[in-house]
């Protein structure tokens, strides 16, 4: 019966992994229970991307969040982000949810993460990047015909203010430099913005530390023993 209820707890974690990139750390040393939840891809919003694209699907992982802040099972949250962007309303609204959670959270860049991926980067308790990741900073921007266009313009920067001040409350940039960031002209040949290089994001203030899984996975555990001797 044991091998039976390991083969299915393992295809279990298979099909979980494959559905949304997440599945439970409880090997550790530690005995503690991590979820590991991955934010891969274009950040997908109220509409279907295509079929050929790397998505994550916020309607997948905001449940997600809230059944691991509501299982006492779960000690703690691990991040791992390789996001290009995308829908800014999803995105931020991700970033506010694991920003709420009581439970000890933390993030690791790997690769990149870009436009409204650095909101959800820093949205965790602690923050990391490997050497070579990459975040891109621009402003709020939307492909495509506008109709009403003073209005468009500043529901734009109204939402980019919100993105600054929640970047800004959630790590040492000011607000002020954020959006200096932002506007940079003489970095994208086509576009304007900032592209900063991992130990570029904690000059900044913006990431709290240059580092790996290890790391990551080692701030985590302090985290969760600190929280469950209070």
């Amino acid at each position: 019966m044991s091998d039976d209820k390991n083969k299915k707890q393992g295809e279990d974690t298979r099909e979980e992994i494959k559905e949304s990139g997440q599945l439970i750390l409880d090997k550790n040393k530690k005995k503690s229970h991590i979820q590991l939840i991955t934010i891969i891809g274009e950040i997908e919003g109220h509409d279907n991307l295509g079929s050929n694209s790397k998505t994550t699907k916020y309607e997948h992982i905001l449940p997600k969040l809230a059944a691991a802040e509501d299982d006492e099972n779960i000690d703690g949250l691990l991040f791992l982000l390789h996001t290009m962007g995308g829908d800014v309303e999803a995105g931020l609204a991700i970033a506010e949810l694991i920003a709420s959670i009581s439970k000890p959270t933390v993030s690791l860049v790997l690769g990149g993460s870009h436009s409204i991926g650095v909101p959800i980067a820093v949205s965790t308790d602690y923050s990391f990047i490997v050497p070579t990741g990459t975040m891109v900073v621009h402003p709020v921007r939307m492909n495509g015909t506008v109709i009403g266009a003073k209005q468009t313009f500043d529901y734009f920067k109204q939402m980019q203010a919100r993105i600054s001040w929640f970047v800004a409350h959630h790590s040492d940039i000011s607000k002020e430099r954020f959006e200096e960031l932002m506007m940079e002209t003489k970095m994208l040949t086509k576009d304007i913005g900032t592209i900063l290089e991992g130990s570029e994001t904690v000059e900044e203030g913006i990431i709290d530390e240059v580092g790996g899984l290890k790391e990551a996975m080692a701030e985590l555990q302090k985290r969760i023993e600190k929280r469950k001797k209070q």
